[in-house]
């Protein structure tokens, strides 16, 4: 039994060595959820590894985006060896690129953004061969000030009771779910 655990670790141990047993994937990361204040900009972060070396010419990322209201989904963004910023739609002349293929780095900047904006982004990257993997979510939503969050946030706190004095959070971070 311990010449056939011996004879398979040997051929995997080959396979692996010729490339032929291979992990391969696209990971995708994004911020989670966003919020930003109406009429403002706001960069939508994606990053992403890879598997396989970045090739600036044959890489494809894409953005869309899904309503909260029921709608259709829509294109926001494309790259292919250049930024494509939509022609129509209401993402037409609001949205552009801010990424570095390079980098790793596929984000955007939505400018002067609308509470029709609220709602679920998607940030999509190929890079042949590694074609299949997860794609990043943004839960994105407009408020009408920067300190409604805050606010909701007290109102929650005051629930509670307890001493004034509150732990401060950095809002750059996302919980892990």
């Amino acid at each position: 039994m311990c010449v056939k655990g011996l004879c398979l670790l040997t051929v995997l141990s080959g396979l692996a060595a010729s490339g032929m047993l291979q992990v391969s994937g696209m990971y995708v990361y994004t911020s989670g959820d966003v919020e930003a204040v109406n009429g403002t900009d706001v960069r939508l972060k994606c990053t992403f590894q890879s598997s396989a070396s970045i090739n600036p010419d044959s890489i494809v990322i894409s953005w869309s985006f899904r309503p909260l209201k029921p709608g259709r989904e829509q294109s926001v963004f494309h790259y292919q060896q250049k930024p494509y910023p939509p022609l129509e739609g209401i993402f037409r002349k609001r949205v552009s690129w801010a990424g570095d293929v390079m980098g790793r780095d596929a984000s955007i900047i939505l400018q002067q953004v609308k509470f029709t904006y609220n709602g679920t982004y998607i940030c999509q990257v190929k890079n042949p061969p590694d074609v299949h993997g997860t794609v990043g979510e943004i839960r994105f939503r407009v408020v009408t000030t920067g300190g409604a969050r805050r606010n909701h946030l007290r109102q929650l706190e005051g629930n509670e009771g307890g001493s004034s004095q509150r732990e401060r959070k950095d809002p750059h971070c996302v919980p892990s779910r």
